[in-house]
């Protein structure tokens, strides 16, 4: 049964059309956000978490700090939902999973990161 599952989904899972990003990476995730009949972009900027999944299940965790109050939002990657992606400053970390950043408060919250630069910036 999972043959027959991961033969029709393989076929689906289009190329990523969002930069290259790990769990530790600050980025800005644009999103659509419908109210009413009304539709705008929303950015939710904060630290990758996590990176789970292959294929079409494929998804990441983004948390980040709103008025003291850790948040948490996780997006598959073939959302539509998703108008893209900012990749904002490179984290160096040496964990896959994230987890125990949400203990952590003040300076020990940080990530040890490095700018990057836009391509039209160079």
């Amino acid at each position: 049964m999972t043959d027959l599952v991961r033969k029709v989904t393989l076929g689906r899972v289009e190329s990523p059309k969002f930069e290259d990003f790990k769990p530790g990476d600050t980025i800005g995730v644009h999103v659509k956000v419908k109210e009413g009949e009304k539709e705008r972009i929303q950015l939710f900027k904060g630290f990758v978490l996590k990176v789970q999944g292959s294929g079409m299940t494929r998804s990441f965790t983004v948390r980040k700090i709103s008025s003291g109050i850790g948040v948490e939002r996780t997006f598959p990657f073939t959302s539509p939902a998703i108008e893209k992606i900012d990749l904002i400053a490179r984290g160096k970390v040496r964990r896959s999973r994230l987890y125990f950043m949400r203990n952590l408060r003040g300076r020990a919250a940080r990530i040890t990161s490095e700018l990057v630069t836009t391509k039209s910036s160079k």
